[in-house]
């Protein structure tokens, strides 16, 4: 099982708001997910980035892989993207 840390969708209509989870890289984008991690709102003015940063450094150091946009994140705020 790939384990990866990514957003999930949970915002209305033209009101994007995310999650960040950390899922099984086969479950679907807003599917099943093992842990909630933080949180992501593009639509204020700046984006409000939420981390549960102990969280996220265990599962980095447990093998997960966080997806592009989660990495462009965590480097936003000065956490490193890798294990």
């Amino acid at each position: 099982m790939a384990v990866r840390i990514r957003l999930t969708r949970i915002g209305g209509k033209k009101r994007p708001l995310y999650r960040i989870v950390v899922a099984d890289s086969a479950s679907p984008r807003d599917g099943r997910f093992l842990e909630i991690v933080g949180s992501y709102n593009p639509g204020k003015n700046p984006a409000e980035v939420v981390l549960k940063e102990d969280r996220i450094r265990e599962w980095l150091s447990k093998g997960a892989v966080p997806s592009v946009t989660v990495s462009q994140l965590l480097e936003k705020k000065g956490k490193p993207s890798g294990a």
